[in-house]
């Protein structure tokens, strides 16, 4: 045993020196995505922002200078194609006002809007669980949303990079809207979660309905393609859906994903980041009958932190997507509880290799993996530990023995596109060492 940590630890340490430069964080802007670095390299890869001009260069610490630096209008930034490189110097709060103060849904509510009164007129006692909410309440709430998301959902356009500088860069509260544009790198920021003012009720959702909410910290859509998301983290922060409450019974739930990509994307490498203390962390396609997602929504994830989440991590429909070296680590005190990792969703095409999974907590390895209509997920390497032991686990033969539905390895690709597949045992000294903001340095 002491044979095999010690060469664990040689290997990270090896290893550890050359997965990044140790060049100033000015230098990381004109980086590009790296050859051959998972799906994000097919074609001519992935270079962001690296041919902006020197007047095209920026650095930003507010909500407006960011905007500006886009391009001048977010209601039109999405289609400014010019190559620019943006810097993040410091913590930037995305939901202000002009003069950058903090607001509420006071702010942003519709004057129709009143919350008592949406509550009265959907209660499932008064309005049942038959139909989905309608009338001037509902209309209200959907116009307060609206304009809560013209206001905290950035648009970015084409040929971007954004980058943080040092170990404090943070974007707080908002979202980054990748709509129908490419070639986009964003590194080194640390997210925290946007939260909607004005969750929809939504009956019909379940058995005993459901609260439903916008805003990823991260929503790649439409056909947006190329696009590098790296050494990254992302969390709820202080907003838990805890302190969120209960209306109706059900959990009044105001976070959505941290980083979804659906409608069609594609070309995604998805690297080094840290996602904590979440729900719904990355939808891979957003419909089942969404056929157009065919061929598309190919997406590399390696490298990844994936720590007290509950579920998403990913859960695929219609991809071709490569899911290697991820860290995948679960406590049963945490404020997020464990449902399932990786979700096999309708048509999906996973190629799993190579991730580690820590329980500290009794669990039975086949509820690893989650069948959502799809059946095809090739794995191999797979090490879980459950609280000291330690076992290589075929994940796909532990969810057949457990469920009537049967996985099948029959993928119909092989990965070509991806960088060091390292030995699963150092994955978690790996991406302890190297994944997150901060850590470029």
């Amino acid at each position: 045993m002491k044979k095999v940590v010690g060469f664990v630890l040689m290997l990270a340490l090896i290893f550890s020196g050359n997965l990044t430069s140790e060049a100033s964080s000015r230098s990381l802007g004109n980086e590009v995505l790296p050859k051959n670095d998972g799906w994000a390299a097919y074609g001519e890869g992935t270079t962001g922002g690296a041919k902006a001009d020197k007047n095209q260069i920026y650095t930003v610490s507010t909500k407006r200078d960011l905007i500006q630096a886009l391009g001048g209008n977010n209601a039109t930034n999405g289609k400014n194609a010019t190559s620019k490189v943006i810097y993040v110097k410091g913590k930037i709060e995305l939901n202000v006002d002009v003069n950058n103060q903090s607001v509420g849904a006071e702010y942003y509510a519709d004057p129709a809007y009143d919350f008592s009164e949406y509550l009265k007129a959907y209660d499932p006692m008064v309005w049942g669980y038959s139909e989905e909410v309608y009338g001037p309440l509902e209309d209200a709430r959907a116009r307060s949303q609206k304009k809560q998301k013209n206001e905290m959902v950035i648009n970015i356009g084409s040929n971007t990079t954004i980058i943080g500088i040092g170990k404090d860069a943070k974007l707080i509260g908002g979202s980054l809207m990748l709509n129908n544009v490419e070639n986009i790198i964003i590194r080194n920021i640390e997210f925290e979660a946007p939260v909607d003012f004005f969750p929809q009720w939504d009956p019909t959702d379940g058995e005993y309905g459901e609260w439903n909410s916008e805003y990823d910290n991260i929503s790649i859509i439409n056909g947006t393609h190329h696009v590098w998301i790296d050494h990254n983290t992302f969390s709820d922060g202080k907003n838990t859906d805890k302190s969120f409450g209960t209306y109706f019974g059900r959990l009044y739930q105001k976070h959505d994903g941290l980083l979804d990509i659906t409608n069609g994307s594609n070309y995604v490498t998805v690297s080094y980041n840290i996602f904590k203390d979440h729900d719904k962390v990355s939808l891979i396609g957003s419909s089942d009958s969404r056929i157009s997602d065919r061929e598309t929504l190919k997406v590399t994830l390696h490298h990844n932190y994936y720590q007290n989440l509950t579920q998403r991590l990913p859960r695929v429909r219609f991809g071709e997507v490569h899911v290697y070296n991820n860290f995948y680590e679960f406590q049963q005190n945490a404020t997020y509880g464990f449902d399932y990792a990786i979700g096999v969703g309708q048509e999906s095409k996973l190629y799993v290799q190579n991730n580690y999974f820590k329980f500290d907590f009794a669990i039975d390895p086949s509820k690893i993996l989650k069948h959502w209509k799809g059946t095809s997920i090739y794995e191999d390497g797979s090490i879980v530990q459950v609280k000291k032991s330690v076992q290589r686990v075929d994940l796909i033969q532990a969810f057949n023995q457990a469920n009537e539905v049967q996985f099948n390895e029959e993928v119909g690709w092989k990965p070509e596109r991806y960088t060091n597949i390292h030995p699963t045992m150092a994955v978690p000294i790996l991406v302890n060492l190297k994944a997150g903001s901060g850590k470029l340095f």
